[in-house]
């Protein structure tokens, strides 16, 4: 089996992290070649170094940077991952959003998930919030949903899942927001229609000049992306994110992530959730 030598190594990684902000050591080299096979088969070269030799020599970036970021990016997600964000949504930033604006049934929080992978975060969002909206009656929301891979996207909007993914959704939501194959041998359940149409997925690099997205959203969340990029990088992400956020406006972070040594308007409302001053 071939490997690629410090040299190509070192070429993908600074071409990774120019473009997605993803840092890529040379611990995971092994990591690296083994997902660069995949494309390396299907564009059908001989070796890591001939597919490094088109990337870097035969201006094969041109159309080939979205399938080797698709494989390098790593995509773990589940629904309801650190829960507590999702209570805190529900029974804290959402009452306070909506008594700052009390507009009655005008009231629409504005959602966006920066990091949405195959859909599991965003459309947990979609059922707390629904949920929510029922119980209060008071307002309406939308989520927008980016990644930087097609490939998650694309799973993302099918929206179907294994069996085995959706046992953290709690019951009655299984029950309201879940449909079961109508194939007994198939071991999926998909995402009810009620709650797909809520979310918009669309691609999007973090590591672009200006961001595409409205501005004065209500709730940000950038779970679990901010550890694989430098300091450097997070300031300039978060700081594009901060101005997508109104104030007041809450950012939810992965619970190994931190703001420390950045400079930004948050404030700190409880465990990896901020408000925008």
């Amino acid at each position: 089996m071939d490997h690629l030598s410090r040299r190509d190594f070192d070429r993908l990684a600074r071409f990774i992290h120019g473009y997605s902000g993803i840092k890529v050591p040379p611990a995971k080299k092994t990591m690296v070649e083994g997902r660069l096979r995949r494309r390396v088969a299907a564009n059908r070269f001989p070796s890591l170094t001939d597919y490094c030799r088109f990337l870097f020599e035969e201006d094969g970036l041109e159309t080939e940077t979205v399938h080797l970021i698709d494989v390098i990016t790593t995509n773990k997600t589940d629904f309801f991952r650190e829960p507590n964000h999702f209570q805190f949504l529900a029974e804290t930033a959402v009452p306070q959003l909506l008594a700052a604006n009390p507009g009655g049934g005008d009231n629409v929080i504005k959602v966006w998930s920066t990091a949405s992978s195959i859909g599991a975060e965003p459309y947990t969002l979609a059922m707390v919030l629904h949920a929510a909206s029922d119980e209060l009656r008071r307002f309406r929301f939308s989520i927008l949903a980016t990644d930087l891979s097609t490939q998650v996207l694309q799973t993302a909007v099918q929206a179907i899942y294994p069996q085995a993914m959706i046992a953290p959704v709690p019951t009655d939501m299984r029950r309201r927001y879940l449909l079961r194959s109508r194939d007994a041998a198939r071991d999926a359940v998909r995402i009810a229609p009620e709650i797909r149409r809520l979310v918009r997925f669309g691609r999007l690099n973090l590591m672009d000049e200006d961001y595409p997205i409205e501005h004065g959203l209500d709730i940000i969340f950038c779970r679990n992306i901010l550890i694989y990029f430098d300091k450097p990088t997070q300031q300039s992400v978060l700081s594009k994110l901060c101005d997508h956020l109104r104030p007041g406006g809450f950012l939810f972070l992965g619970h190994s992530e931190s703001l420390a040594g950045l400079q930004l308007p948050l404030s700190p409302i409880g465990p990896t959730v901020f408000r925008r001053d």
